[in-house]
């Protein structure tokens, strides 16, 4: 692994156990101390993520937000400063390029959080279609990325700065905020991929390595513990929230995937993909992303092909046993005309045929 691309946080993971795999071109942990009881953790305490390998773009320019307007799906004009919005960028295909988080840090200057693995092509996309008073700079190096998410996390974050997390509303984001001993000031949004409460903090590279210590040594008391990619995504399943190359991707419209929220297609501007998400909207997709549980011992996994009796209708994007709700679990594009709550389905489990039932989504939403 020793082409891998690593964040500063890298030689932090060795300290903690951490196993270490190639995901999307980055040595990333996997797992620290085990992928169920970090995910325990995280659902009970608090869990402490490395995401520094996701990627950061700034846009602005006295036309950054009529061009963010025609590049993305939601409605870019209602945010105001110090507030993100979840969007999509499209293709004319309505086919997806990246699903992302948009913080208006103020008029003309916004900052796009993007999948890890997208940032290069998502970039030039950007700047492709450029259009008017418009500067793209790709920042992603400047910045370490963490997220502390779980029902403690504001309570130990709390301990480390002055300024009142709880003001801080979901989807909302200070970005002045100072750390105890940290050098440099921090993006602090109430933002997350877990399904819990919780934060995502962007501050300067150079302070990454001391904000993560500095984060773990007063969370230690109440059972705070880092977590790896693994329970990241199994987190994240439970929640019903996308990873892009399984639940959307180029061929696969946010509107088939649920994400219809975000698709703003009565926005007075034009954006790429609009007339496709439209006529989904208005008719029905021909395919939707579903929830399922096995009815019968197995475990859909990722590329499982489901059947409605002899009739192969779709795939299963994400499975695995739930370690929250102790049940066979999968989400599954198929043909909308099997949709419906409560339908029986076949998934092909390696070489057996096993029942299977559509169910509500999301799978766990935190009380």
């Amino acid at each position: 692994m020793t082409n891998l691309k690593r964040t500063p946080l890298f030689p932090e993971y060795e300290k903690h156990g951490a196993k270490t795999i190639d995901f999307g071109g980055w040595a990333m942990p996997v797992q620290f101390s085990g992928i169920k009881k970090e995910h325990e953790a995280t659902r009970t305490t608090a869990g402490l993520f490395d995401v520094s390998h996701m990627g950061e773009i700034v846009v602005e320019g006295k036309d950054s937000e009529a061009f963010l307007q025609s590049m993305l799906t939601n409605d870019i004009a209602k945010l105001q400063p110090n507030k993100a919005q979840y969007s999509l960028m499209c293709y004319e295909n309505g086919g997806t390029v990246d699903d992302l988080i948009v913080y208006k840090i103020k008029d003309n200057d916004y900052l796009l959080v993007v999948n890890a693995s997208n940032t290069d092509k998502d970039f030039d996309w950007l700047v492709k279609h450029k259009q008017g008073d418009v500067h793209i700079s790709n920042v992603s190096l400047d910045y370490v990325q963490v997220a502390i998410q779980g029902p403690k996390a504001e309570q130990i974050l709390q301990t480390l700065t002055d300024t009142v997390l709880e003001e801080i509303k979901f989807f909302n984001f200070r970005s002045d905020v100072s750390f105890t001993g940290i050098q440099h000031k921090a993006i602090v949004s109430r933002t997350g991929y877990t399904g819990e409460d919780g934060f995502e903090i962007y501050i300067d590279a150079d302070s990454g390595q001391q904000l993560w210590n500095t984060i773990l040594q007063a969370g230690e008391p109440e059972g705070l513990h880092p977590i790896g990619l693994g329970a990241r995504d199994t987190l994240r399943f439970e929640a019903t929230l996308p990873l892009y190359g399984q639940e959307i991707d180029e061929e696969i419209t946010p509107i088939e995937a649920g994400l219809g929220f975000a698709v703003k297609v009565d926005k007075t501007s034009d954006f790429i993909g609009k007339k496709v998400l439209l006529q989904q909207k208005q008719k029905g997709p021909k395919r939707k992303l579903v929830g399922i549980e096995m009815i019968e011992k197995g475990i859909p996994r990722h590329g499982y092909h489901v059947f409605s009796e002899d009739k192969e209708i779709g795939v299963i994007t994400t499975g695995t046993q739930s370690p929250t709700l102790q049940k066979n679990i999968g989400l599954a594009l198929i043909d909308s005309k099997f949709a419906e709550e409560g339908q029986e389905l076949i998934v092909h489990v390696r070489k057996k045929k096993l029942r299977a039932i559509v169910v509500s989504t999301p799978f766990y939403k935190r009380s």
